[in-house]
């Protein structure tokens, strides 16, 4: 459920809101706990950030990467983050800091020499952390993705063999603390260089390659690559950084992060045959796009340099629309002034996965923010008394629902899980001012989902935990 701000909250909000540019994105919270800078970027402090809502006691953290380590904070208040613990790298003065979640595990990683994998095991919050101890599984990496029960590892050195550096590697997490070697990109397709970063659905993985462009492979049941696609040479190529996909599969959002300046991408990947550019994504002329993410309701949210979050609907994939913004730093202003003085300034990387439907964003300079993106993605807020009840939570086999306003005609039901994979959905025709509505869940396996339901005036989520 989207929270509401006791008015304490928003008094403060308001008056930190007033220091940046921005609309119809809200600060909720800030917090910036380091206090060293990067040599290699002056007054460089923060990387790559992450959520993780532990379903066991339904509170919620953000990872934070900086210079020296991995803050884990505690966000449930948004308003008022927490410092729960902190775990050094391997190596100190990194720029570069990634990670990922699988179950309650977090896999923490960069590409800074002398680093290497460090796996943390968050279920002791928000008392604390344990680094679990694991022998060599591989040095440095750029970044990391989970998908099911694999972890997708991208310009990695292998464990045995320092010099010895892999384009992609995947790892089966069947024991979380100790993953075990798959196979490598390289064994199937050599003439891969390096895999930057990566998304993967349904085995599906979208590799970006840096120069060489956007390349798309399947990971096959014999534990086997195969090239579905490539993409080069489109409009304004740079390096190609990073991607993220439409729940339809249809849509991927990609950006290139080297030369400063360039466009977002849209691209039609319904036909892997035919690859077609259908927009471009410009916040303003300088700006670099890093990171893209997509929500359930096709909205693509851009982490920019320079110029802070972006949100734009593209449910029409010719033309994205501009629905909000937050610059991370303030002291951009109107975001028209640029020079290589702002190569590592701004927003790193996005969060916006939460159950809270709060949303993360890691600002190099300024550390974590904590924003409210609702008006950005179009939803208005609704009290659960007013719209729908929800019961029994948690619940086993049968899910009841009293859906009560003035809202009638086709309601759209969706259960998601944690990584924003629809796991379910319905429709209900409501004829009646108050309608009982009965769900069967028994098919679904037992952890932390969020459910919701769009009607045509109002749209309301909230978390649902089955247990079996």
């Amino acid at each position: 459920m989207r929270k509401l701000l006791f008015i304490s909250s928003c008094l403060l909000a308001f008056t930190l809101q007033a220091q940046y540019p921005s609309y119809n994105i809200n600060l909720v919270g800030n917090i910036a706990p380091e206090n060293t800078n990067n040599w290699y970027a002056q007054n460089t402090k923060y990387a790559g950030c992450y959520g993780w809502h532990n379903p066991v006691d339904n509170k919620e953290y953000a990872i934070l990467g900086t210079t020296k380590g991995n803050y884990f904070i505690e966000i449930t208040d948004p308003a008022n983050p927490v410092v729960r613990d902190y775990l050094p790298g391997r190596a100190q003065n990194s720029l570069w800091r990634e990670m990922k979640t699988y179950q309650n595990y977090a896999y923490l990683v960069s590409d800074d020499n002398g680093n290497r994998l460090q796996i943390v095991d968050m279920s002791y919050l928000p008392d604390s952390v344990h680094e679990v101890s694991i022998p060599l599984i591989f040095g440095t990496c750029h970044t990391v993705f989970v998908e099911g029960n694999k972890l997708y590892c991208g310009g990695l050195k292998l464990a045995g063999s320092p010099s010895f550096t892999t384009s992609m590697a995947v790892y089966d997490l069947t024991n979380p603390e100790s993953p075990v070697l798959i196979r490598t990109l390289n064994e199937d397709y050599p003439s891969i260089g390096y895999v930057h970063d990566m998304f993967v659905k349904n085995d599906t993985v979208y590799a970006s390659t840096g120069n060489p462009g956007l390349y798309i492979f399947k990971f096959n049941g014999n534990n086997t690559f195969s090239m579905l696609a490539s993409y080069s040479n489109y409009l304004q190529a740079g390096y190609n950084h990073s991607s993220y996909i439409t729940p339809d599969s249809k849509t991927l959002v990609f950006c290139d992060e080297v030369p400063t300046g360039l466009s977002a991408k849209v691209l039609d990947v319904s036909d892997f045959g035919n690859l077609t550019l259908t927009d471009t994504i410009v916040s303003h002329p300088g700006a670099t796009a890093h990171n893209p993410y997509v929500t359930n309701d096709y909205h693509a949210i851009i982490s920019y340099y320079q110029d802070g979050i972006y949100i734009y609907d593209i449910s029409n994939p010719a033309t994205a629309v501009l629905t909000g913004f937050f610059d991370t730093d303030f002291l951009h202003g109107d975001n028209d002034n640029y020079g290589s003085s702002f190569a590592y300034q701004g927003c790193w990387g996005a969060y916006p996965y939460l159950p809270s439907g709060i949303l993360l964003a890691s600002d190099m300079q300024n550390g974590l923010f904590m924003l409210d993106m609702s008006a950005a993605l179009g939803i208005k807020p609704t009290t659960q008394g007013n719209f729908i009840k929800l019961f029994p939570n948690p619940s086993s086999d049968l899910l009841n629902l009293v859906v009560s306003n003035e809202e009638k005609g086709v309601l759209h039901m969706v259960i998601y899980d944690i990584t924003g994979k629809k796991i379910k959905e319905t429709e209900i025709n409501k004829t009646e001012s108050v309608m009982n509505f009965g769900m069967d869940i028994s098919d679904i396996a037992a952890g932390s989902y969020v459910i919701k339901l769009s009607g045509v005036i109002q749209s309301y989520s909230t978390k649902l935990v089955i247990t079996k």
